[in-house]
């Protein structure tokens, strides 16, 4: 009796597994689990945030670079060739998608490359394919008649208030001449002068300008801001 009784005394430092101990455990096991698995969540989401952002930003450089490459592209107006319409400095907005449906048109402000020089002008369509081309002094004649030219017409006006030609001396600016003799814009090309005829190289200087080197139509003035505005063709 006496051995029994003392293996049916129970050990003071021994824990009783009752249910409301085992419920406890359970409690703490669980709450355990949620406390280690809490900072891998945090990390995880984390991560996912940055892969998120990192697929916005490689979207948005395709985009950009789709957009310059294809539709739209910036341009500095560099030198006064173009005044008094366009300053140097002057941002605009090339449209260089236009002319992938159709061809430039008399009057029409545009961008080219110039390989020869490595650069790009920007001037005025005067000329497309089958046009006869004739510049004497201020007078501008196309398919032999006097074209009027309402976007350098108060700058001519002016010169001649003066005394003087707007298109320089008369005759060193005049078209033909020895460095272009020819007349007629052959097929895929155009015939591009500067607004400011006595400050320009052009067409009068490097010949016809091959469509392939049309990189598009100036549309926008984009800086500075108080000149913001879209750039007028048609007159």
């Amino acid at each position: 009796m006496d051995s029994q009784h003392r293996n049916e005394e129970k050990n003071p430092n021994e824990t009783v597994d009752t249910p409301d101990n085992h419920t406890n455990r359970q409690s703490e096991e669980m709450t355990g689990r949620s406390t280690r698995q809490r900072p891998a969540g945090k990390k995880g989401g984390a991560y996912k945030e940055i892969v998120e952002w990192i697929k916005a930003l490689v979207i948005a450089v395709v985009l950009v670079f789709f957009i310059r490459q294809f539709l739209f592209s910036p341009f500095i107006v560099d030198g006064p060739s173009m005044e008094p319409n366009f300053e140097s400095g002057e941002r605009l907005i090339v449209n260089k998608i236009l002319y992938t449906f159709r061809e430039p048109k008399f009057g029409e402000v545009v961008v080219f490359d110039v390989p020869e020089q490595g650069r790009k002008f920007i001037k005025r369509v005067i000329g497309v394919p089958g046009d006869k081309i004739k510049l004497e002094g201020d007078n501008l004649y196309i398919n032999d008649e006097l074209v009027e030219e309402p976007y350098i017409k108060e700058a001519i006006e002016a010169a001649h208030a003066n005394g003087e030609l707007y298109n320089g001396d008369g005759t060193s600016y005049n078209f033909p001449n020895d460095m272009v003799q020819e007349m007629v814009v052959p097929e895929g090309k155009i015939f591009a002068m500067g607004d400011h005829r006595d400050n320009s190289t052009d067409s009068r200087m490097i010949g016809f300008v091959d469509d392939k080197e049309v990189v598009g139509r100036a549309d926008v003035i984009f800086w500075p801001l108080d000149k913001i505005s879209f750039i007028k063709h048609r007159y």
